[in-house]
């Protein structure tokens, strides 16, 4: 996939220039030297001796987003570092983080997780980080987080009920969450349901990826073609997409499609034998971040689902979300190669 990405970029050149792909493929080794280093080290280690640790670095890392941040149309995502030349966006870092916590946390309240107690604190974990990436403004990876949060609960066998309770209150205080909502979001989200309410301006780009997915046809333009793509804003980060469309057509989309797929099969795989159960349950959030984050770029790709600013995994551009996304799959690979146990039993430690 991350190969797919780089030489889309490469195809797109004449548009947006050859910097871009350059630069993901350094990021794109950066994040395979990270994946082999996490892949060596024991995630059980880390975990037990450096929890608390890495969740205070976590709610460190967003609170100075907050304070410091940088970034627009609304959002404050992004933190200039003195003498680092490049942008850095610690919510696709948190992930990783988080994950790792609220996995530990989850483990440890697994036998009675339904009781109220529990409940509350796995709340209030969660909604930390949840609160502190909205309010830097970034409403997609805030999303994201959710759907985190949701699958590892569901995986750690949290009652249905729960679900079921907290989807009638947000029903019920949907109308004061949308005042709470900005302008620019709130029209982002109309106009990612009905692009057509305003084709010039908040649904232009889903607009224009649409009719480059579309001009892509079957096997697409080739390397070098496609003209369509090149009216999307930005068109090289979230909706590199419609380049991918455009280029190689229906034929390049599958691919990536079946190349995801089968990497999260192998990922559900992955927990069924993880050796402890919060192995089980990081996979799990892994999982939630590919699934949510394809499923969430393709649909706004396609002018079916809001324009909130969702990276395709290892396809869009950006150091910060490729590293990442090495790092998720470099702490599932620890899970995989420390796994000796007889049997492939489970243990309850």
């Amino acid at each position: 996939m991350t190969l797919l990405s780089i030489v889309t970029l490469a195809g797109a050149a004449n548009k947006i220039g050859i910097r871009y792909a350059v630069v993901q493929s350094i990021a794109a080794v950066l994040g395979i030297c990270v994946m082999f280093v996490l892949a060596y080290l024991d995630y059980d280690k880390i975990v037990k001796r450096f929890g608390i640790w890495i969740f205070v670095l976590a709610v460190l890392a967003m609170a100075a987003v907050i304070v410091f941040g940088e970034g627009n149309r609304g959002n404050r995502a992004w933190l200039r570092i003195p003498g680092v030349p490049f942008d850095i966006q610690p919510s696709e870092y948190v992930k990783f983080l988080f994950i790792i916590t609220y996995s530990r946390h989850i483990k440890r309240v697994q036998d009675n997780i339904n009781h109220i107690k529990n409940v509350a604190g796995l709340a209030v974990h969660g909604g930390l980080i949840f609160g502190l990436v909205l309010m830097t403004g970034d409403l997609g990876s805030a999303l994201v987080y959710l759907g985190i949060i949701a699958v590892m609960l569901l995986v750690g066998g949290l009652s249905i009920w729960y679900f079921i309770g907290v989807l009638a209150l947000v029903a019920a205080a949907s109308p004061v969450l949308w005042e709470l909502l900005s302008e620019t979001q709130r029209q982002r989200i109309i106009c990612g349901f009905d692009p057509e309410l305003d084709p010039l301006g908040k649904g232009f780009q889903a607009l224009s990826s649409r009719t480059a997915i579309a001009a892509g046809g079957f096997l697409g333009s080739g390397f070098s073609g496609g003209s369509q793509y090149e009216l999307i804003p930005d068109c090289y980060s979230d909706f590199i997409f419609a380049i991918l469309a455009e280029k190689f057509g229906f034929f390049g989309c599958f691919l990536y499609m079946a190349l995801m797929t089968t990497l999260v099969i192998r990922l559900i795989w992955i927990a069924r034998i993880a050796r402890k159960d919060y192995g089980a349950y990081i996979c799990a959030g892994v999982v939630a971040v590919l699934m949510f984050q394809t499923l969430e770029n393709i649909g706004m790709c396609l002018a079916m689902l809001p324009v909130i600013g969702i990276t395709l995994p290892f396809m869009s551009y950006g150091g910060s979300s490729l590293l990442a996304m090495y790092m998720l799959i470099g702490l599932v690979q620890s899970i995989k190669c420390h796994n000796q146990k007889y049997f492939f039993e489970r243990e309850k430690a």
